[in-house]
């Protein structure tokens, strides 16, 4: 089988497809990647193989597929005897397992076949594996850590980048860190490039914020983050001095030049350097003397304009807080605009001390800009400030459409120690108008997931003091019971409900009983969770099949990474959720600082209706 001229044909379609996809919007498409059919098949028992796949963003509905299986080099065969329509998953209840098994799909519309897929190979065997497994080069004394994705290589699927993480400290800690490692894998294992930050960037949680995204629309992505003197990028090239150390006798880093550097997704070389901005300036002037407010970062990517994606780094929420809107384009990094609650207008003083360990992006106000939810604030696509409720800090908070009834988007957030009757909240994504609340002295985790399908919209529940029961989204009581994890949220058994992500478990919550019922351990496959009590595993995403999650976990020797993907069937189609700008921008920024799920712009669960064909430009990779 030519296997190469299969992968070459698989993009055809796409471009045919996108020309009816542009043909429906009026409105401003955005820029987004080119993806793949996505083909992952799984063995799930001995003589049957589940095969799942991509339906696309500009895919029509009336999109059927084909599917054909090769076994060892004998030619392929079609396995469906009629198209397969509306799903993109096929069960193989007749799968060999003493040859390699090679599947493919060929799209069809109006009776004409497109080209092949990129094919995807189960090697021989009887022993159900529900995972992929990717070796890792981990370096001595390193464990892998959070991870993202993005197409570095501009072949229609993804790559991982992730963060090696040696000895780390919170800001709060005294005491030296091992320094930062990021590398690129394919998902077949090959290691495509090492970048080591260096002595002068600290590790742990809050300090590294990595970006990987396609923000100059050459169709392969760039990773963006904090550099430092004697940082190396993926060609071992030194960014600033070698030899500077600027470590203090605690380990802080209060001194030195910092930089924002954009690095070659293929290769991780460094194609711009910068001055990080703002600048620490005054450390004391963040708060206090020993670095713990000065080096708080966030990070995220928007698209301020509406049609092609920005790169924002920030700095402080406790205190002062400044966020940089950047633009990598035609080799170039500008600086778009900056916000700042110290330097900037007057207006911008009541932001102070809002922001969360966390963010969100997406256009809440309807004008096709994105906007950035930062905590307890909202700034506005201009670098202006939409709005704050003013109730300051918090460790988690989901935008998605909670409650369908209503129009807009809601934002489910939580406060840490407030000084005001609101420790739960849900308020408007647009306005801040505080749509409802429960009282807390201090809430420190808290999730909105639609779980129960007797109640339109999602359920919310968090763990704080006085807080009981379950909630609808119109904040009302619905179950004195409610799951006892709180952390994230996962699509994976097939229906529109979502499942509770914890670590490396998943559990269904049975809303009769008022319970919840084991789905997956990644324990039983030798897998851990990372980051102690954030519990998180490397990454949740709709990266391969069809629109349920995958889920990133590290083995407990450090040395695979396993992206595990549903073996249940769904009669459910829908487009890839990474087709969706709010969720595509969720998995970006998943991996900053507190971890939260990616949720959809549009409400996915019960009783949901279909969602609209989401206003994007696939962008294909121009060869180099």
């Amino acid at each position: 089988m030519n296997t190469t001229r299969l992968f070459r044909a698989a993009t055809l379609p796409v471009l045919v497809l996108l020309g009816l996809a542009l043909a429906t919007h009026a409105a401003p498409l955005r820029q987004m990647e080119n993806l793949g059919r996505g083909v992952v098949a799984l063995r799930s028992a001995t003589n049957t193989v589940f095969v799942s796949w991509r339906i696309l963003g500009t895919d029509p509905a009336a999109l059927a597929f084909n599917l054909y299986r090769a076994p060892g080099d004998a030619p392929a065969q079609k396995l469906n005897a009629q198209p397969i329509h509306p799903v993109s998953n096929w069960v193989d209840q007749n799968a060999p397992t003493n040859v390699p098994l090679t599947y493919f799909v060929r799209p069809l519309l109006a009776g004409q076949e497109g080209p092949a897929s990129q094919p995807f190979t189960v090697r021989p065997g009887a022993v159900p594996i529900p995972y992929l497994s990717i070796p890792l080069q981990t370096p001595p004394g390193y464990t892998p850590n959070d991870a993202s994705v993005g197409d570095l290589d501009g072949d229609g699927e993804y790559e991982i980048v992730l963060h090696q993480t040696g000895r780390g400290r919170d800001n709060s800690q005294a005491g030296p860190t091992d320094p930062p490692i990021f590398e690129a894998y394919k998902l077949d294992g090959t290691r495509l490039w090492l970048i080591h930050l260096g002595r002068n960037i600290r590790e742990g949680a809050h300090y590294t914020q990595f970006m990987v995204y396609d923000f100059d629309g050459d169709g392969r992505a760039e990773v963006a983050m904090k550099t430092a003197d004697g940082t190396l990028d993926g060609t071992g090239r030194v960014i600033g001095n070698r030899d500077a150390d600027h470590r203090g006798p605690r380990g802080n880093v209060l001194a030195g030049p910092e930089f924002l550097t954009v690095f070659e997704g293929r290769t991780g070389r460094a194609l711009a350097t910068t001055g990080y901005l703002p600048p620490r300036g005054e450390v004391d002037a963040w708060g206090d003397t020993t670095g713990n407010r000065v080096d708080r970062f966030l990070a995220c990517v928007a698209y301020l304009d509406g049609e092609r994606p920005s790169l924002v780094m920030c700095r402080g929420y406790y205190t002062r807080t400044v966020l940089a809107a950047w633009n990598w384009r035609g080799g170039q990094l500008t600086n778009v605009w900056t916000f700042d609650t110290e330097t900037g207008p007057e207006a911008n003083r009541v932001y102070r001390g809002q922001g969360n360990h966390n963010l969100s992006v997406g256009d809440v106000d309807g004008d096709g800009r994105d906007e950035i939810l930062y905590g307890a604030c909202a700034i506005d696509d201009n670098g202006q400030g939409l709005y704050t409720t003013g109730l300051g800090h918090g460790d988690a908070m989901h935008l998605a459409d909670h409650d369908p009834i209503r129009p807009g988007l809601e934002v489910f957030a939580i406060h840490e120690k407030p000084r005001h009757p609101h420790g739960a909240e849900l308020h408007d994504a647009a306005t801040g108008k505080i749509l409802w609340s429960k009282p807390s002295p201090d809430v420190g985790r808290g999730i909105a997931i639609d779980i129960d399908p007797r109640h339109p919209g999602s359920e919310m529940w968090a763990a704080g003091e006085g807080l009981r029961g379950l909630w609808n989204a119109r904040g009302e009581v619905i179950s004195d019971a409610r799951p006892r994890s709180c952390n994230a949220g996962i699509w994976w058994d097939g229906d529109e409900l979502r499942e509770l992500l914890d670590g490396s478990t998943i559990d269904k919550w049975d809303w009769v009983q008022g319970r919840a019922t084991r789905l997956f351990n990644g324990g039983d496959h030798n897998c851990v969770r990372n980051n102690g009590t954030k519990a998180n595993p490397c990454l949740s995403a709709d990266l391969l099949g069809d629109w349920r999650e995958e889920l990133i976990l590290r083995t407990a020797d450090n040395r695979e990474l396993r992206i595990f993907s549903t073996t249940l069937p769904t009669q459910r189609r829908l487009h890839t959720l990474m087709h969706d700008p709010i969720y595509r921008l969720g998995v970006a920024w998943q991996n900053v600082s507190y971890n939260q799920p990616p949720h959809t712009g549009f409400h996915l669960g019960a009783d949901m209706a279909d969602p609209p064909m989401p206003a994007i430009r696939p962008v294909p990779a121009n060869r180099p």
